[in-house]
């Protein structure tokens, strides 16, 4: 029905596909709000549910102040609840999300099942209004990718067009849940799609800029944190926020490593899947009997953090108590994101940080919270390796620019630093142990595995150096070629001319014979050989934005023996890639 609705709106009022995809956009955006709105407030529910009335409950009988020991059944019946949602209904569901999208992005065309969006709504809700230790952004980048899916599969949009769309769907929910249209956009495109052109940006906007206007139209406009004045107190304090940067950087790889350990030790469990998140949840509760601030998304206590309200002791100890936590809860397959816990664990990791320095340097130094606002950069850009996302989501959830300075620097080295210890981000280690390594949203094993010799192409277009601008027009007339190679008499390649080099000069008649192939030849044309990887060839097409890449013997020998074209590269890689999900 849609599918129809689609061909009679561009057959009756002409509509272009791409205005068609931006109109697909703002309902992505919209839909996004709603389910974003709707899943806070279910959130909400939930957790009044748990810890209003069945706090309650439990605690009739007993001393007010006596220690809750029964704390730990709350998680646990979450997990109980959680685990046929997720082990019965939608497995997607399982985790924290976002990996699924990016598999979904890179090798399934970006279908996403429409039921992954009610059963991750559901189980998010009921994992994290149970106190379970996991944050909002990874469900609702789920649940807004599979929106943005299911309307693309509807209007039977092509693959890329619905890649688009679960990006829109994304973004859109970032903009919502943390009031951070522009954050949401980059996280987009720099994790989901890893696409920065044009066509990919305009609709992406679009969904983030619309979700973001419903959602402080409804819930308000008003930043996730309130924080002090912060600054740069002096220059000095630079060194010892890079110095931050690098210690972030390590913790956050240990963060990544201790997740992955406990998903293989829930994973190899000989225990039933649908009762181990109820496992986690007991678990998680034993440790909240003494610290309960490790529970649920940890915002109060961030903000008691950013004020400087917590001793240096306390915020050592919850840095790692939250990573065990984070780790039981996600790892036993509830269901929630890793951003939250990740703010926390930066904000207590600067917080504590910030205190040895003030003290060491009490005239140079900032209060301990401004560290610690600048830690929850750092932790997120460790942990996600997204320096953009993390430097912009802690902008916009703040409204505070005074300390994007130490911010930038902070973020800079805590993922350069990551990156050096260990090449995988959160998202991409769980799919690499699949045998999956996205990047630039395509599966690079599937390129790696292949040369460029498989997918070469020996009909090409050549012309001499000597040859003269109006022969080169010519041969654009009679063919349907817009790249040609240029050789020397020995048949070497001197470079490469589009129409686009020689446009500029064509209603110049005069130098139709004075001006040839070598005056106007791009020399320092990029170039492959036929025993590269097909990455290698995905990457240079990435980098010079061209549609064709010539193929030469040898990188010192620049004897053309065929191109690439972009084109089939493409259609190469998607052939084989459904090869391998057909296995």
């Amino acid at each position: 029905m849609a599918s129809k609705l689609t061909f009679r709106l561009i057959r009756k009022f002409k509509i272009s596909g791409t205005n068609i995809l931006i109109l697909l956009s703002v309902f992505v955006g919209l839909a996004t709000s709603f389910g974003a709105i709707g899943f806070i407030y279910l959130i909400e529910y939930f957790n009044e549910l748990f810890f209003g009335l069945t706090d309650q409950l439990l605690s009739q009988g007993m001393e007010a102040d006596a220690p809750k020991y029964w704390l730990p059944l709350i998680p646990m019946v979450g997990g109980l609840l959680v685990g046929p949602i997720v082990y019965k209904f939608a497995k997607e569901a399982k985790g924290h999300g976002v990996p699924e999208v990016m598999n979904a992005v890179a090798r399934l065309g970006g279908i996403i099942r429409a039921r992954v969006a009610i059963a991750k709504t559901l189980a998010s809700a009921i994992c994290i209004g149970s106190g379970g230790s996991a944050g909002r952004e990874g469900p609702i980048v789920q649940i807004g990718s599979a929106l943005g899916s299911t309307i693309g599969q509807m209007f039977r949009m092509s693959g890329e067009r619905v890649k688009i769309l679960v990006g829109c769907g994304a973004a859109a929910g970032i903009a919502s849940v943390f009031n951070a249209p522009i954050a949401g956009v980059i996280f987009s495109l720099e994790i989901i799609l890893g696409d920065f052109t044009i066509k990919t940006f305009s609709p992406v906007i679009l969904a983030s800029v619309v979700a973001s206007v419903v959602t402080r139209a409804i819930m308000g406009d008003h930043p996730a944190f309130e924080v002090p004045e912060y600054s740069l107190v002096s220059a000095w304090e630079v060194p010892l926020y890079i110095s931050m940067g690098f210690l972030l950087g390590g913790f956050g790889v240990t963060f990544t490593k201790t997740l992955t350990y406990f998903e293989d030790f829930f994973d190899n469990l000989k225990f039933p899947n649908v009762l181990k998140p109820a496992v986690g949840g007991l678990l998680l509760g034993g440790i909240a009997i003494f610290y309960p601030q490790v529970l649920a998304d940890g915002y109060d206590t961030i903000k008691l953090t950013l004020h400087g309200e917590l001793w240096i002791g306390l915020l050592v100890l919850l840095m790692f108590l939250k990573m065990i936590a984070t780790s039981l809860t996600l790892g036993s397959g509830n269901s929630g994101g890793i951003f939250a816990p990740s703010l926390f664990m930066g904000a207590v990791a600067g917080g504590a940080f910030g205190f040895l320095v003030n003290y060491m340097f009490p005239e140079s130094t900032a209060n301990p919270g401004a560290y610690a606002l600048v830690g929850m950069a750092g932790m997120v850009a460790a942990t996600t390796h997204a320096p953009m996302t993390a430097m912009l989501i802690i902008f916009e959830m703040t409204s505070d620019y005074r300390i994007i300075l130490p911010l930038m620097v902070t973020v800079v080295f805590a993922a350069l630093t990551a990156g050096r210890l260990f090449s995988h981000s959160i998202y991409t280690v769980k799919l690499a142990r699949r045998g999956i390594e996205i990047k630039g949203g395509k599966d690079i094993n599937v390129l790696r595995s292949h040369k460029v010799s498989e997918i070469m192409d020996k009909n090409y277009i050549t012309v001499k150096a000597t040859t003269p601008l109006v022969e080169i027009f010519h041969k654009i007339e009679q063919t349907n070629e817009s790249y040609f190679i240029v050789v020397d008499e020995d048949e070497k390649m001197k470079g490469v001319i589009s129409f686009q080099d020689i446009r500029t000069i064509i209603s110049q008649q005069t130098l139709d014979f004075l001006v040839i192939a070598q005056d106007v030849v791009k020399s320092d044309t990029v170039k492959l050989t036929p025993n590269e990887n097909l990455d290698n060839a995905h990457q240079l097409f990435t980098l010079s934005d061209l549609k064709m890449i010539p193929v030469v013997e040898s990188q010192d020998n620049n004897r053309v023996i065929g191109v690439v074209r972009w084109e089939q590269l493409t259609d190469y890689y998607n052939k084989r890639l459904l090869e391998t999900l057909r296995r």
